[in-house]
């Protein structure tokens, strides 16, 4: 048996290396249109590849995928974080979990991760075809026809289609997965940007750029309000940072510019009361009467987020403690743990992911076979899946991969 997998990523070298296992007298083409494999897989966790999560409670990974998740069920069982942590250690690629539960290489480097493969690739029945773009593939009698740009056409048994999303445009991921998939009789959802950064109106954040809190609650105002608590930053342009990130994913649908803008609002108090911070400022109010009131809520915030919050405010820029109504104190309050912001624009490039995909109700979860066309397979972002940071969408490509490999070795 001939199978071709579409895409030299996660899911694609995953998938390939599955059928070497378990099916070693299968011939197998990973067909790259890079010169090298899992370039994407590299640069991800800042060139250090975050591997997987180190969560390992099903259901607590499975929440982390804003669309997919039911469909991951399946795959996720059989091959969840704990047996990909396993299979790398296997491998010779030592890993660690770190304090915010992502697990990396213990060499902090993603060429190890991707070496793995190259080496099993090496001593197994696998060809790499470098330098290969797929723009057609036809079903025939004789099996799955694959005609290239400018090499000869590859005639296998089945096929896999990892190609990856649109992310990481410089990596070769520009969505060319989404027409061959079309063409093969399959419905592709809309497609957008996900895991961004947010470009907002207000320009006083730039003024703060690299400036980072531990812990903050973003919210987005969109048809499904959505809050996500944990560590952000500001930039030039607006906010970034993880839990950014995990807001743009779940408004990823959302409309964002300058006709339709979102509004955004961080508290950046999640763990006390607006009543509980305005009897604070009262009280160190009240012990120090003299004191410039914006130098008080330094008691909660770096000074120049709150020199910048009174400037954008308006108010109590010169008022010293003492001059300070009741109703201002409450106020003050409230803006520390509702400070809106109006984003007017993704982050430009800093798309982690993509939303959207191929139609998951046309692909079996168990196997990833197509139910459209049998001998046709999907494995990683391709699919309508994806998931927050921390390594959730290397687990899904690692899982959906194995799936499709085991599927195949297996004869399904």
């Amino acid at each position: 048996m001939k199978v071709a997998i579409i895409g030299g990523g996660a899911a694609g070298m995953m998938a390939a290396a599955t059928i070497n296992e378990e099916s070693p007298e299968t011939e197998v083409f990973l067909i790259e249109k890079n010169d090298s494999l899992g370039k994407k897989v590299i640069i991800s966790g800042g060139g250090r590849c975050n591997v997987t999560t180190g969560f390992e409670d099903p259901k607590t990974v499975l929440e982390n995928y804003p669309r997919g998740s039911k469909f991951l069920i399946s795959a996720m069982h059989h091959f969840p974080p704990l047996a990909v942590r396993a299979w790398f250690e296997a491998h010779g690629v030592p890993l660690k979990c770190e304090k915010d539960m992502r697990v990396f290489p213990v060499s902090n480097n993603g060429h190890d991760v991707v070496g793995v493969f190259n080496h099993f690739f090496e001593k197994n029945n696998t060809k790499l075809l470098f330098k290969h773009a797929a723009n057609k593939i036809e079903k025939t009698e004789a099996g799955f026809l694959i005609n290239f740009n400018d090499k000869p056409s590859l005639l296998v048994d089945k096929v896999v289609l990892s190609l990856g999303g649109q992310a990481y445009r410089q990596t070769g991921s520009n969505g060319d997965g989404y027409t061959l998939a079309e063409l093969l009789g399959h419905t592709v959802t809309e497609l957008v940007p996900s895991l961004h950064s947010f470009i907002t109106t207000e320009k006083w954040p730039g003024t703060l750029a690299g400036m980072s809190f531990v812990r903050a609650t973003i919210t987005a105002d969109c048809d499904k309000p959505n809050s996500r608590t944990g560590p952000f930053l500001f930039t030039h342009s607006g906010i970034s940072g993880p839990t950014v990130f995990a807001v743009s994913a779940l408004a990823a649908f959302s409309s964002v510019g300058q006709k339709k803008p979102l509004k955004i609002f961080i508290d950046f108090l999640p763990d006390i009361t607006v009543e509980e911070v305005t009897k604070t400022l009262q009280m160190v109010a009240k012990n120090n009467p003299k004191k410039i009131f914006k130098n008080t809520l330094h008691h909660f915030l770096p000074l120049n987020l709150c020199e910048a919050l009174c400037e954008y405010s308006q108010i109590f820029s010169h008022k010293k403690n003492a001059e300070v109504s009741k109703a201002e104190f409450f106020w003050a309050a409230a803006l520390l743990k509702k400070v809106p912001l109006v984003a007017i624009g993704r982050g430009s490039g800093d798309e982690f992911v993509t939303a959207g995909g191929v139609e998951l109700a046309e692909i079996d979860p168990k196997t990833m076979e197509s139910k459209i066309c049998p001998g046709l397979y999907f494995a990683g972002e391709i699919m309508n899946i994806d998931g927050f940071t921390g390594g959730f969408n290397l687990q899904a490509s690692w899982a959906t991969g194995r799936a499709a490999g085991t599927a195949i070795a297996q004869g399904y």
